[in-house]
């Protein structure tokens, strides 16, 4: 604040030649020496102290103005004095305000960076949370895989134990071969997924920790500077620092202190970016092994439906074809008798034809004709003969079919119960155990 302006009274200077031409003062005494010296033949020879009285008054009018410039320039030195110090205590409060406007002008920034970073940081964790939630899925799916992969390592084994012929390589075995392929390499995919989440955490934790180490220093700043703001020349906690207004080397500028934060929470945003897009191509995974997975067991099974049912196709005409068998032997075991009774019949007529061929052997002399009873009798035994021929060859072959029969029966039960065998391993142990076929949702990982 200026000060009112002292009016001073200056008295009036004697009409008198400059100060600057006045003559310097005289140093030296005059020498008493004249009759009317009072000093007396006693002080003859002596230099005495005293001046003359032109000399005193030239002395007293030296020293009234220097006096009067010593005055004149103190009452210069006050005016400016006043002046520079008003002048001084307009430019310090100006001064002041506008340190104290651009302190809050810097509050702000460092307030929107600070917002920004916490922004940032909040959604990280949010992410990183997410993320986290979806690599459990992984895990659980890739738990629940194990129980598809032994149910169909367990199908294969227990289909090794079919007998022959039916031991052989048909469609349900490719089917399970293809659903064990099928599940390692979902398990090998699911667990290089697993390792991509927990890369990408990781470099979301980095992130993070760098945008909040940002973070801290901003709010350490914007305290340090809010309590700056806050000081007044009325401040009780304020002293002297005369080394504080220099600047630090490693002193940033406002562009790089910005670009710095800006920089901090453009890859962080990168990173976060590269977490969404992981965990949406963790969904269409999940969804897609669990779908591939479901659709290989629908074709195993119904691959297990078919086979079953030609299986038991087969089984039915085997018993029936069992059953025929078994009739026909029967039949045919009633036409063994029934030769072998033919055959007994036609040895008692062939006995009585050839007995009496002999007894008419001993016909005497000329009686020993070959009439027609005698070539009858030869005819009959030959007839008989060729008839029981005929009989046996048909017995032997007949036999022989029942033989057969036989064979085919017994081939044909053995068959029946390798189709058995088949069907309960295929039905009862394969297709009962992948009832217990994981649902879509646990291999997806949502259980």
């Amino acid at each position: 604040m200026s000060q009112p302006a002292v009016l001073l009274t200056q008295e009036p200077a004697p009409q008198s030649i400059p100060v600057s031409e006045l003559p310097m003062k005289v140093y030296e005494p005059a020498l008493n020496t004249g009759p009317d010296s009072s000093s007396g033949l006693a002080t003859a020879g002596f230099r005495t102290a005293k001046f003359l009285p032109e000399e005193w008054h030239q002395n007293n009018y030296i020293r009234y103005h220097e006096a009067f410039a010593d005055r004149d320039h103190s009452e210069r030195c006050r005016h400016e004095s006043q002046n520079l110090a008003n002048y001084t205590a307009e430019l310090a409060q100006r001064t002041q305000e506008d340190s104290t406007a651009k302190v809050g002008q810097r509050l702000q920034d460092i307030h929107f960076w600070k917002s920004e970073l916490q922004r940032e940081i909040e959604d990280l964790v949010a992410e990183t949370d997410q993320l986290a939630a979806q690599k459990l899925r992984l895990e659980r799916a890739i738990d629940a895989t194990e129980i598809p992969y032994s149910i169909a390592t367990d199908n294969l084994q227990c289909r090794e134990r079919r007998q022959h012929p039916d031991l052989v390589r048909d469609q349900v075995e490719v089917e399970l071969l293809k659903e064990t392929e099928l599940i390692r390499n979902i398990q090998e995919l699911l667990k290089r997924t697993v390792k991509q989440a927990i890369n990408q955490m990781q470099l979301n934790r980095d992130h993070k920790q760098v945008c909040e180490m940002d973070w801290s220093d901003k709010v350490e700043t914007y305290n340090i500077d809010e309590k700056c703001g806050r000081y007044t020349n009325q401040s009780t906690n304020i002293q002297f620092h005369p080394s504080s207004s220099k600047f630090e080397d490693s002193a940033s500028t406002p562009e790089t202190w910005a670009k710095h934060s800006h920089d901090n929470i453009y890859r962080a945003e990168r990173e976060r970016l590269a977490s969404v897009n992981l965990r949406a191509l963790v969904d269409n995974i999940l969804h897609d092994t669990a779908e591939d997975l479901r659709m290989q067991f629908d074709i195993v099974n119904q691959a297990f439906a078919k086979r079953c049912e030609e299986l038991e196709d087969a089984k039915h005409k085997m018993e029936h074809s069992l059953r025929k068998t078994l009739q026909e032997i029967g039949h045919q075991e009633h036409n063994i008798e029934a030769l072998k009774q033919a055959i007994k019949d036609k040895e008692t007529p062939l006995k009585v034809a050839q007995t009496r061929l002999y007894d008419r052997s001993f016909r005497p002399n000329v009686d020993l004709c070959r009439d027609t009873a005698q070539f009858r009798l030869i005819s009959e035994v030959e007839e008989l003969t060729e008839s029981i021929d005929s009989l046996k060859k048909k017995l032997l072959e007949a036999e022989q079919s029942l033989r057969n029969l036989e064979d085919s029966r017994m081939n044909l039960e053995k068959e029946i119960a390798v189709k058995t065998n088949s069907l309960f391993i295929d039905r009862q142990k394969c297709m009962t155990h992948r009832t217990k076929y994981p649902t879509i949702l646990k291999l997806a990982g949502y259980q």
